[in-house]
């Protein structure tokens, strides 16, 4: 037998109503054979009585046989021989280590994960694995490195590697592609996977620092292009419009250094200092 199969065990009441009959009973004939006997009866139901709570379960075996699991919630009632293993089915959080990896690029990562569990198939979880709860724990840890391989934690496109998938940007991608490999390798312990997210991601402490400057530096050349960007839309404007209203004429060279002030201006870091000129052009 691999496969689950539901028991359908005793009222434990009415099983409760009979041991107090025997009780009663046997007490009061305890000096004949037969209120030993009554009582001797009454000794072996008690270990028979079991206890189910909510989303809990009870794996029943005799003598190392599967009989079946107890689902229902109450008191029961079964063979006192069995043996009782008691297995949640409630959904359980796991928040794994932070754990030190490569990524695609080879790059170190701190990297963790949640996940949601929960046991769906209490044969599997009971005798597929030695222990389900540390077989959960050793998986997804082996799950997380891997997915962490399979993608670079940021792009860098200034060296030519564009990736449509990354660690930090494609949330809800890795959400989905660490989920379908977690749930691939639970399957053999019945254990179903409610959710599995990044929980921790950042840069190993040894990089950190120098991909932080790097980060840095990206934004300050983006900004950078902006800016000129700007400053040549702007310039060209300003040709356009004195131009166009003819309120100077400029020569060629003039022009140029018209654009070489301008450029200065609207570039620089810090606030320009105006020379006023009281003079002509030429001075």
């Amino acid at each position: 037998m691999s496969t689950e199969k539901n028991y359908n065990p005793i009222n434990g009441y009415t099983m409760l109503f009979v041991l107090l009959v025997l009780v009663g009973g046997g007490i009061p004939l305890l000096r004949i054979y037969v209120g030993a006997l009554l009582l001797f009866a009454a000794v072996f139901i008690i270990p028979g009585f079991v206890l189910v709570n909510p989303n809990s379960s009870r794996v029943l075996l005799l003598f190392g046989k599967y009989v079946g699991t107890i689902k229902k919630n109450g008191l029961f009632w079964v063979n006192p021989l069995y043996s009782k293993k008691k297995i949640s089915l409630r959904a359980s959080n796991f928040d794994s280590e932070r754990l030190k990896v490569n990524d695609k690029l080879g790059n170190p990562i701190m990297i963790s994960t949640i996940l949601v569990w929960r046991v769906t198939n209490t044969y599997k979880a009971a005798f597929e694995v030695d222990d389900y709860q540390n077989f959960v724990r050793v998986q997804t840890d082996a799950a997380v490195r891997k997915l962490a391989s399979m993608y670079p934690y940021d792009n860098f496109a200034d060296e030519g590697l564009d990736e449509d998938i990354t660690l930090r940007s494609s949330l809800n991608e890795v959400s989905e592609a660490l989920e379908k490999e977690v749930q691939e390798r639970l399957a053999m312990a019945g254990i179903e996977v409610l959710e599995a997210r990044i929980g921790y991601l950042a840069y190993a402490q040894e990089i950190a620092n120098a991909m932080l400057k790097r980060q840095q530096a990206t934004a300050i050349v983006a900004a950078r292009h902006k800016i000129v960007e700007g400053a040549v839309s702007m310039v060209e404007m300003a040709l356009d419009e004195l131009s166009k209203k003819e309120l100077v004429a400029l020569d060629e060279e003039r022009k140029a250094a018209m654009v070489s002030n301008l450029m200065v201006v609207l570039c620089s870091d810090k606030d320009a200092a105006p020379i006023v000129n009281t003079g002509t052009l030429n001075h």
